[in-house]
């Protein structure tokens, strides 16, 4: 029996100074930390996950996960 591949649904974590912690909108896009993108949610999660808490001190710095996936094949949004 031979073990399919996972399938690949790519993530996208980005970061940067947000104009207000509630919203999603940058202080300067020249400025967005583009950390890399993930073939999965559990690989995008942990680089969030390091990057959120190198900045915690900063009430103004956000990270986001970005599921690509579901923009790249909207019918397939798992």
């Amino acid at each position: 029996m031979t073990d399919s591949p996972s399938k690949q649904l790519l993530h996208l974590v980005i970061g940067g100074e947000v104009t207000d912690p509630k919203r999603a909108e940058f202080k300067n896009l020249d400025e967005v930390d583009i950390v890399g993108v993930y073939p999965n949610y559990a690989e995008a999660h942990k680089a969030w996950r390091a990057k959120a808490q190198q900045t915690v001190d900063n009430a103004e710095m956000r990270y986001f996960v970005v599921h690509l996936h579901r923009l790249l094949d909207p019918a397939d949004a798992e």
